[in-house]
């Protein structure tokens, strides 16, 4: 089995906004564009124009319709993919040490020369964020775009994940969760950004703020957002159902 480091010198990670992401799925489809040219092989699709297609996806988001008791339904989209969790069971169940994470920024990746495709991690993992390519035969995951962030050649504005820089709405943001005073973690200090399902303590690197609650105006019957964020354990502590019910 495969042993996680004490502690990592950064924690590199995403805080994703709940608020603002418009479930546009521009994220989705160009950190498929990115990753299938990239690291490791390819991310493959079976039928892809037929009726039953199947394929390879790091990145997804689901679209959900809540009621809450004081106010009006919303739609909240939420992006899923590896939350390159400190306490990762991904890393420590594989076999082979082909799942490991990185001590210099917290990274968790796989090592496809390494990987047998046994699905030990995807087992483990409570978020359903690894796929067995059926092409390739070996896990697949978020890298966090390992391939862009260090590559000098690119400019230095495009040195972030893909799903990052190409977010029209700006719900995502990138960068080391390990330091206070970064943007990422000012956000999340600012916005109450929260561990999804905390309670498997994975300890997830990545952070989602949750979305505002909305008010319905009675005079013309729209709906405004306020200020306020929801309870604790509102609509994250229903997204931890749903999820395990997805898994």
């Amino acid at each position: 089995m495969t042993s996680l480091p004490a502690q990592t010198q950064r924690k590199l990670g995403l805080v994703i906004d709940l608020d603002t992401c418009v479930g546009c799925h521009a994220c989705v489809v160009n950190c498929k564009e990115w990753n299938t040219g990239g690291y490791g092989a390819s991310l493959s699709d079976q039928d892809a124009y037929g009726a039953g297609p199947t394929g390879t996806w790091l990145n997804r988001v689901h679209s959900y319709e809540i009621s809450p008791p004081d106010g009006p339904a919303q739609i909240v989209h939420f992006p899923r993919s590896c939350l390159h969790c400190e306490d990762a069971p991904c890393v420590t169940v594989c076999p082979t040490g082909a799942s490991y994470k990185r001590v210099d920024d917290g990274i968790v990746l796989v090592n496809e020369d390494w990987c047998i495709g046994c699905g030990l991690c995807a087992w483990s993992c409570p978020y359903g964020a690894r796929e067995l390519d059926a092409a390739a035969g070996v896990m697949k995951k978020c890298t966090l775009c390992v391939d862009r962030i260090y590559n000098e050649n690119l400019p230095e504005i495009d040195r972030e994940p893909a799903c990052v820089r190409t977010c029209p709405s700006r719900a995502r943001h990138f960068g080391d969760l390990g330091d206070p005073d970064s943007h990422v973690s000012r956000l999340v200090a600012s916005r109450g950004g929260m561990d999804l399902m905390a309670e498997q303590g994975t300890k997830p690197v990545n952070k989602y703020l949750p979305p505002r609650a909305k008010q319905k105006t009675e005079q013309t019957g729209t709906t405004r957002t306020t200020n306020h964020e929801p309870p604790a354990g509102g609509f994250l502590g229903w997204l931890d159902n749903a999820l395990e019910k997805l898994g």
